[in-house]
């Protein structure tokens, strides 16, 4: 898989100045990704102070900052209760998340996650879980597919786009991206393509 550079976080100074930094404070970065906003943390913490991060992208993994006052927990951040009671903390000072897809998971081709190129459907931020979205568009059924629509993509012909998946998948299953947009072509309206096209993918990725 072709690696791209993580680009540095918006606003990360003004960001990190509303943790308000105690040099001896323990803190948590529950979407580490590229490092950013772990290093502008720990620049600001003393030698008694601690910073864990999450992030289940095993990507992530290669940006993991060598110092002793920091920890990488390759891990979703919804068992932060688990593993910070596992490392013996009971207290923070403070927690960061900048949420939703990162321009580095966008870049990636073979993640799914954009709609500029073909790639097998995967769309999975975690790359050890069984889900992704090729499951998704071929297994669930047409109610499934359709609430997944309405919910996550607030598409109003959600039923339309899930009877034509169905009934596409019937004769072939639904491998691409490139193939998913020849069969959600028909309601791809004109100018209007690269938006319906993003909602579709946002639903599918927060399904995912």
């Amino acid at each position: 898989m072709e690696q791209t550079e993580y680009h540095n976080p918006v606003l990360l100074k003004e960001t990190v100045d509303g943790l308000a930094i105690k040099p001896d404070g323990v803190y948590v970065d529950v979407t580490f990704g590229g490092g950013g906003h772990s290093r502008e943390i720990l620049k600001r913490l003393g030698p008694e102070g601690k910073l864990y991060a999450f992030d289940q992208d095993q990507d992530a993994l290669s940006n993991t900052i060598d110092d002793d006052r920091f920890l990488l927990i390759s891990e979703n951040f919804r068992f932060i209760k688990r593993f910070l009671r596992f490392y013996g903390v009971r207290k923070v000072d403070g927690i960061l998340g900048d949420f939703g897809v990162s321009s580095h998971q966008f870049d990636v081709a073979e993640r799914g996650f954009s709609t500029r190129f073909e790639a097998d459907l995967d769309m999975r931020m975690n790359q050890r879980g069984e889900l992704s979205a090729y499951h998704v568009i071929n297994g669930y059924d047409e109610l499934g597919l359709r609430s997944m629509f309405l919910q996550y993509g607030e598409l109003r012909n959600a039923p339309k786009l899930a009877r034509a998946i169905v009934g596409a998948r019937e004769n072939n299953p639904i491998k691409t991206s490139v193939a998913l947009k020849e069969v959600l072509s028909p309601f791809l309206v004109k100018h209007k393509e690269h938006k319906i096209l993003a909602q579709i993918y946002q639903a599918i990725r927060i399904e995912v």
